[in-house]
């Protein structure tokens, strides 16, 4: 079984957020909990592990909290994603990869997975709409099913649109009974004030790079601890995204070739990736050809790797390119077209000039 695989509700905890479990069972008294770090490094993994101790049946009553035993019947219900006290909030487009679509009950009904995609070919949203918020609100106003608690996850919080925020925050405020509130994220600056100041903020920490390399070699089959290294680096240290990216077709022995290919005109595997891939590569290759301008170390590709960088105001008009098509990346444009254009760009801006002989 592939890493893949074993993600979802039965999925433990990644090890490098298994130490901060306990602080954060230790610390977080309130009914409403925002969590908040860099993206890739397992928010909602936390946010689940969270919800899983608050309503662990075998937590001694009046005791401090655990982490979950793993062995009672709330934790089978969490692993079989039908607990009727715990209501999971994702947006439609994020349900598969996170491992928790819903099954057999509608949002609404059994109370425990996220909205229900319907029809075929149907767009996935990447909003949280207003709906699934009015469904929450309906869901802290009934009985705990169990007698402990009732938990709501929502992530990530910022891809709620405003009004379904806006519905959120009176409930959020003053939830009844023993309604508990997770909500996590990596954007908080998109998330309404009037939100984060009803919460109690708990920052993840920082995956060490050496023990989430190592569980990157471990979770890719056939992926040497070097080559790990340089995933962890052009994902920024996000063991999670790392993953992810390669398995859109990220090669670790081609990466630290990229910038030379670009500027030879010889890039012709980026023309396989999809759209998002590219334009992603192409602003973290412009952001270190900036901080190598301005004499800083690059953050994910070799220093070595890269070329002598263009003058800093020619970067910058590349990243402001750049980052309004990374807003509509998704766009069913003819992706192969666009990609030949990015990359006809990239060696625009990367090549030297060279000056014409009078």
């Amino acid at each position: 079984m592939s890493a893949r695989d074993e993600q979802g509700p039965r999925a433990p905890l990644w090890p490098w957020l298994q130490p901060a479990l306990q602080g954060a069972l230790d610390q977080l008294n309130s009914h409403a909990v925002l969590l908040h770090g860099a993206p890739g490094i397992g928010q909602f993994e936390f946010g689940l592990a969270l919800a899983r101790a608050w309503l662990c049946e075998a937590q001694p009553a009046g005791s401090a909290f655990r982490p979950a035993c793993g062995l009672c019947a709330s934790c089978h219900l969490i692993d079989a994603g039908s607990h009727p006290d715990l209501k999971v909030v994702l947006p439609e487009a994020l349900q598969a990869s996170l491992g928790w679509q819903a099954g057999g009950s509608e949002e609404g009904e059994g109370g425990d997975k996220a909205e229900k995609s319907s029809g075929k070919g149907k767009k996935l949203s990447q909003e949280i709409k207003v709906e699934a918020i009015r469904a929450v609100v309906q869901f802290s106003q009934n009985t705990a099913s169990r007698g402990r608690a009732k938990v709501v996850l929502l992530h990530p919080a910022e891809r709620m649109n405003l009004v379904a925020a806006n519905t959120l925050l009176k409930t959020l405020e003053e939830p009844p009974g023993q309604v508990r509130f997770v909500l996590s994220g990596s954007a908080l600056d998109e998330l309404l004030p009037t939100v984060r100041s009803r919460c109690q903020a708990w920052r993840l920490p920082w995956p060490e790079e050496a023990a989430a390399a190592s569980w990157l070699a471990d979770a890719v089959e056939g992926l040497s601890q070097t080559d790990a290294q340089v995933l962890l680096s052009a994902a920024g240290g996000q063991p999670l995204t790392a993953r992810e990216r390669h398995e859109l077709g990220l090669d670790a022995r081609y990466w630290p070739m990229i910038p030379k290919d670009l500027v030879q005109g010889n890039a012709t595997a980026l023309t396989s990736w999809p759209l998002p891939l590219v334009v992603e590569t192409l602003q973290k290759l412009c952001h270190d050809l900036a901080c190598t301008a301005v004499g800083a170390a690059p953050r994910y590709f070799p220093a070595s790797s890269l070329p002598k960088p263009p003058h800093l105001d020619r970067l910058t008009l590349w990243s402001q390119e750049l980052r309004k098509l990374s807003r509509h990346a998704e766009h069913p444009w003819n992706a192969g077209l666009k990609v030949e254009t990015l990359l006809l760009q990239a060696r625009a801006v990367m090549a030297p000039k060279v000056s014409r002989p009078r």
